[in-house]
């Protein structure tokens, strides 16, 4: 069995953290996951969307280590939604619903690009503040060449058994050597990915691979983080530059190791970056954390931004 499946980090958080199912679509069968965690207070909390094969437990020590420094996350798992509109209305009404009018949102791989094109889409009545984009990407056509060679196969996601949809996926997780850590992320999220059904892989696979690409115009005006990872990543170099293209003014999180996954085995960076960049809307309406929390938590943030700085000397 997994060793995180089996931490008392993870099972201290499903046991305090309680999983709410939320219905805003018409079509009772499009249910949202989520956890929401931290002072309900906050009006503008950070919101996690997840990649392709995971669900919303995989940002846990994300959830654990950001509400004991005071700040509102939430953790999403999507429904069944076959294209971006329908998942940006989607994404609305579960705001609505959450009576929140303005949000951060951290949004890994295909949970980035979706981040991206819900600011597009609101982008005249805004409710995204800032965005977080890890390992993430701005064009689908990248995986064109990737992960539908043959053309038709996207048509076909819909059509296909989940065992050959989770194939697919399986194929773009890390097979070489890796560290003890990034191993244990990756068999945390091959456990994720067993627990998803055929039309939850197929929907987010036609997601992340319908024609479409963010227009940085209509979302120039978002404080942006890009955070990506230096050894290999399912995200190419070229995906990568494209991004710094996109964001010329957006800060940079590098993480020297991290796979695809360094919210589970480099979580303790990966928070610091996420603590720095909401360090900026301290003492705002869209402060995501418990104003009595400030001075504290800013300490342990120069405390680690000290130690990283030591660390790269």
């Amino acid at each position: 069995m997994g060793e995180i499946k089996v931490s008392p980090d993870y099972n201290w958080f499903r046991s305090t953290v309680p999983l709410k199912k939320i219905i805003v679509d018409d079509d009772d069968s499009k249910i949202w996951s989520l956890y929401d965690a931290g002072p309900r207070s906050i009006r503008c909390p950070l919101i996690f969307l997840p990649p392709v094969s995971g669900t919303a437990d995989v940002f846990f020590r994300q959830i654990l280590a950001l509400t004991g420094w005071g700040y509102r996350v939430i953790a999403l798992q999507y429904p069944v939604y076959w294209d971006h509109l329908e998942f940006c209305d989607g994404f609305r009404k579960l705001l609505d619903h959450l009576q929140l009018d303005k949000v951060h949102l951290f949004g890994a791989s295909l949970g980035g690009f979706l981040a991206q094109k819900f600011a597009e889409y609101t982008h005249k009545s805004p409710r995204v503040h800032s965005l977080i984009l890890c390992n993430s990407f701005s064009d689908t056509s990248i995986f064109n060449q990737t992960w539908t060679a043959n053309r038709s196969l996207f048509y076909s996601f819909w059509l296909m058994p989940a065992f050959m949809l989770k194939k697919i996926l399986l194929g773009n997780f890390s097979s070489g050597p890796v560290d003890p850590m990034m191993a244990n992320a990756i068999d945390f999220m091959v456990d994720r990915l067993e627990s998803l059904g055929q039309s939850e892989l197929a929907s987010r696979l036609t997601l992340n691979c319908q024609n479409s690409y963010v227009e940085p115009h209509k979302i120039r005006d978002i404080p942006v983080t890009i955070m990506d990872v230096f050894d290999q990543s399912a995200l190419s170099t070229e995906a990568k530059e494209e991004m710094y293209k996109l964001y010329p003014n957006a800060r940079r999180a590098h993480l020297k190791t991290g796979g695809n996954f360094p919210y589970l085995c480099r979580s303790a960076e990966v928070n610091l970056y996420v603590q720095i960049h909401l360090l900026q809307f301290h003492g705002t309406k869209y402060a995501a954390i418990d104003p009595s929390m400030v001075s504290a938590e800013e300490l342990e943030v120069q405390k680690g931004n000290l130690s990283i700085s030591q660390e790269e000397q």
